[in-house]
């Protein structure tokens, strides 16, 4: 406890890029009592957009220049004079492809695991600011608050759909074994979770993201309309679908242009006074070329648009006609929240947790996963402008913001 009787948290994050899970935690932070706690941000990196949106109350702190280097180029790391991390990350890349060779996985999330192994020796301890009542690890991987950090107590998020991603659970697991708790997002991120971990499951605690309402529509206001049409215009007969998020395998937003094509092609075989749709997205990473790849073969260059990284996407949010998630898997889309706050009509593909956020046809759509089937139940959406309007009246009159999920902290102090 501190002086003032408030309990002490520490939260760590690598970064404060634009992501869901980096938003979900802005909307934590917003959302806590700090008459009662004490709350400090360790963002091993400090850089993003969401630096800007830590509540003041927080106190972030400096950054110690070994946790900057876990993400850096190696390049930069060497330059700066870190070699013993550029060989740590350099060891844990040999020893991933050595995993990747045994067991063949469809995607390289357990890289991760590795590189945290191997860079976490080398990175000074933490033990000089105090013990905390919680010790919070927000995103994977978790060794560094489990060895850094001295807490009463530990808890560690998860953000993401276990099913599809890869994890080499022999390794991982005696690092998740370290925490008191284990905090997931939604039931169906639990369950899938479980899976991999059984012998974990007693240790989960729910725990929704969390958004503030009035924060979401404050952000939606700051750009005016005359500047959005700059890039959003608004055409008679044309649609205008929004998709935010990284440029990732788990988006999905390489089959974009696919979709696209075969939405504005059925769309052709319709009289219903909508011409076609052109999608926007806001986003980045390094799967920016793949899309603008399919871009180019599926001829979508006037009808996809690549908008990139925006500090600020809840304008572009309000803007849109329909908001869509094409995910491969999700954890519980923050995005898809921020449109439902925003009153939007939501689309998005049948992943496995889409159901525990999407109440289909009354809050949102629920597409098949398919290009195909994505394309029909988009169409279909897009000329029933009586389905919209009632998906925009329940969203108005319901809170999407689950900000009482705050006080659900308290039970991590158990």
């Amino acid at each position: 406890m501190t002086s003032d009787n408030r309990k002490r948290i520490f939260i760590a994050i690598h970064y404060l890029e634009l992501g869901g899970a980096e938003m979900s935690l802005i909307g934590l932070l917003h959302a806590l009592d700090y008459s009662r706690y004490e709350v400090d941000l360790m963002v091993y990196s400090h850089r993003g957009e969401l630096m800007e949106m830590i509540p003041k109350e927080v106190n972030v702190l400096p950054e110690i220049s070994e946790y900057a280097q876990i993400e850096r180029p190696m390049s930069e790391v060497l330059k700066s004079g870190y070699w013993r991390i550029v060989l740590a990350r350099l060891k844990a890349k040999w020893q991933y492809h050595r995993y990747a060779r045994r067991t063949h996985p469809d995607e390289g999330s357990a890289i991760f695991q590795y590189v945290d192994d191997a860079v976490c020796p080398f990175l000074p301890t933490l033990h000089h600011l105090g013990e905390y009542d919680l010790a919070i690890s927000y995103v994977t991987p978790h060794r560094i608050v489990a060895e850094k950090v001295l807490a009463k107590r530990k808890a560690a998020w998860i953000h993401t759909d276990y099913s599809y991603i890869d994890t080499d659970v022999e390794r991982e697991l005696p690092v998740w074994s370290r925490y008191d708790h284990i905090v997931s997002i939604s039931k169906d991120v639990s369950t899938s979770f479980c899976k991999k971990f059984p012998t974990l499951g007693s240790r989960i605690e729910e725990l929704h993201n969390i958004l503030s309402p009035s924060f979401v529509r404050q952000r939606a206001e700051v750009i005016s309309k005359e500047e959005l049409e700059k890039e959003m215009p608004r055409t008679e007969g044309v649609v205008n679908l929004l998709s935010v998020g990284r440029f990732s395998h788990a988006k999905n937003y390489d089959n974009i242009p696919t979709i696209c094509r075969m939405t504005n092609d059925l769309l052709k075989e319709k009289s219903c006074g909508v011409r076609e749709v052109r999608w926007y997205i806001i986003g980045y990473g390094g799967g920016e070329t793949l899309i603008r790849q399919r871009i180019a073969e599926e001829g979508m260059e006037g009808q996809v648009r690549i908008l990139g990284k925006r500090a600020n996407p809840y304008p572009y949010i309000r803007a849109c006609d329909i908001y869509a998630q094409p995910s491969r898997f999700e954890g519980r889309s923050v995005t898809v929240r921020e449109a439902q706050v925003l009153c939007k009509p939501v689309v998005v593909t049948c992943y496995t947790t889409a159901g525990s956020q999407i109440n289909d046809g009354v809050d949102g759509v629920i597409v098949g996963m398919d290009n195909e089937a994505c394309a029909k139940g988009i169409a279909a959406l897009v000329t029933d402008k009586a389905l919209q309007q009632r998906l925009k009246e329940y969203l108005s009159c319901h809170d999407y913001g689950d900000e009482k999920e705050a006080e659900k902290i308290d039970l991590l102090f158990e």
